[in-house]
């Protein structure tokens, strides 16, 4: 009897490590590679479009793939999805070190993507089948903890391995990792599915995945093409029909990818706020941050990594925090009064100006991370506390996919206001440069979008030198300042969203569900209001 408990407690740390392996390497992935955008930029070329794909590919696919992988997972295994995630994940990364220009290391970074999104929907399933009540509130909260992880040092070890060996370096540093994750989890982890699992929902996969990907690619063309481009109206119209046809397909699935019915409980609702609200307090800035600080204030990439740890290290500790905060306190309570933390932080950091010393930037910085760190680490746990144990897969997708997809058309939605804020603020300089430089005002041919819409594209990028390119005469300083003004609007906008996210935790999530095992097996009955 003991020596069979003595293996089941060995065989459930193996499969923990082998997960939270996996969960390190994903965010390293993401925000690594925002790190080593510039130096991609600067290497194979492409313009601002091109260059955002390299984010935007990698979440996009692993966004839109979620709920189909947590459903394959039920069905055909979740150790299977997981080691086939693992195994794309880790030969992309390696594809990814090969890549000849800037459109093929897009392409890698969406097959990669659809690699993280098995890996983590087959490893969050495999993982609530071996923890039960808190040893699984726990489990997830490490969880959690390893994402911090891979977040907070991501920027550090690419800013490093940029400098030492090239870009290259970074995409081969996260397939060992890949490859380190299959040699724990292939000996050890145990194969599990759900016995009542139904076929496969391809057509509400298609349509799922053709609505989030024509969405995504409207709002990253808007600012190249403009708002009022025939095209964009054809995305975004082509976008609103798929998320329709798949709201129909669903609701008449006997066993549906999402599960629609749901979304009529108050706590399920309040759980998928979490991420949403995180995304704009937190992981846009892991992407906007090193653009600035390489590409505005002149940094080198290993002492933008660095700088990035005020932001990512209080992800090390206020997981298992806010989880002890339980005890006293609601989920809904922490989750919001840690939003409400961040937004200030937000402010105080946009107040910062360009050029000002690194300490200015890394307290406000620190703050955020802070305060996101609480409903960061309570979401993991909450998400699987919705559905029976059975449906781990189901709960384990629409709770990833909620945060992946959200965190794209974040990043989207953000870049694109970067872009159009600093326009705003470089529009009046138009009426100066057509009357001394006339030539520098006439648009590219067959292109609506001005020079000075084009200028700020690049300054949203941290293409200093193609912004003032485009707009010759105007001085850098000048440029600078005026991505700082842009910078403090968006900040602005940033710390609103977080505010009404933390309000609207409030009333889904409630203040008064105190519990000494927190957020630990609560049944979607529960939450019904």
């Amino acid at each position: 009897m003991s020596d069979s408990i003595a293996h089941s407690a060995s065989r459930a740390a193996t499969v923990l490590a082998a997960v939270c392996v996996a969960a390190v390497i994903l965010p390293l992935s993401f925000s690594a590679g925002a790190i080593a955008t510039p130096a991609i930029g600067r290497a194979l070329g492409g313009g601002p479009v091109a260059l955002n794909w390299i984010t935007n590919a990698f979440m996009l696919a692993f966004g839109s793939c979620l709920m189909a992988a947590g459903t394959l997972a039920d069905r055909f295994g979740r150790r299977r999805v997981f080691l086939a995630g693992v195994s794309v994940f880790s030969l992309m990364s390696m594809l990814l070190a090969l890549a000849p220009g800037t459109v093929w290391v897009d392409l890698l970074r969406a097959a990669q993507g659809v690699g993280a999104a098995a890996a983590l929907a087959g490893g969050s399933a495999a993982l609530a089948q071996e923890f039960d009540g808190h040893a699984r509130t726990r489990a997830f909260s490490l969880l959690g903890t390893t994402f911090g992880v891979g977040l907070a040092f991501g920027p550090v070890l690419a800013g490093g391995l940029i400098e030492l060996f090239g870009w290259r370096a970074v995409f081969v540093s996260t397939a060992l990792l890949g490859a380190l994750a299959l040699l724990l989890a292939a000996p050890g982890m145990p194969e599990t599915r759900d016995p009542h699992a139904a076929a496969v929902d391809w057509p509400g996969m298609a349509s799922f995945t053709a609505a989030l990907g024509l969405f995504t690619v409207a709002i990253l063309e808007a600012p190249d093409l403009g708002w009022g481009d025939p095209v964009i109206g054809a995305l975004l119209a082509a976008a609103a029909v798929a998320l329709v046809a798949f709201a129909l397909i669903e609701r008449r699935s006997a066993r549906p990818m999402l599960d629609l019915s749901l979304f009529r409980y108050r706590r399920f609702v309040g759980v998928q706020l979490l991420p949403i609200a995180t995304c704009y307090c937190f992981v846009v800035l892991l992407v906007i941050l090193p653009i600035r600080f390489v590409g505005i204030e002149g940094y080198a990439p290993l002492n933008a990594g660095l700088m990035m740890i005020a932001l990512s290290a209080p992800m090390l500790f206020m997981p298992m925090l806010a989880v002890r905060l339980t005890r006293h306190a609601s989920p809904g309570l922490i989750s919001s009064l840690g939003l409400l933390i961040a937004a200030a932080g937000l402010l105080w950091l946009g107040g910062v100006p360009v050029g000002a010393e690194p300490v200015a930037l890394l307290v406000p910085m620190a703050v955020i991370g802070i305060g996101t760190g609480l409903p960061w680490g309570l979401m993991d746990g909450l998400s699987v506390s919705v559905v029976p144990k059975e449906r781990a897969g189901m709960a384990t997708g629409i709770f990833s996919t909620t945060r992946v997809a959200g965190e794209g058309l974040a990043l989207a939605m953000v870049s694109a206001a970067l872009a159009g804020f600093a326009a705003a603020g470089l529009a009046p300089l138009a009426a100066t440069l057509a009357r001394f430089a006339p030539g520098a005002m006439a648009g590219a041919s067959g292109s609506l979008r001005t020079p000075i819409d084009l200028a700020a594209q690049r300054l949203a990028t941290g293409d200093l030198s193609g912004a003032a390119a485009i707009l010759p005469g105007v001085p850098l300083v000048l440029l600078r300042q005026h991505y700082a003004d842009a910078f403090h609007l968006l900040t602005y906008g940033l710390a609103a969203i977080t505010v009404l996210a933390a309000l609207a935790t409030l009333r889904y999530l409630g203040v008064g569900e105190r519990q000494s095992t927190p957020v630990a097996s609560a049944t979607a009955c529960d939450d019904a209001s």
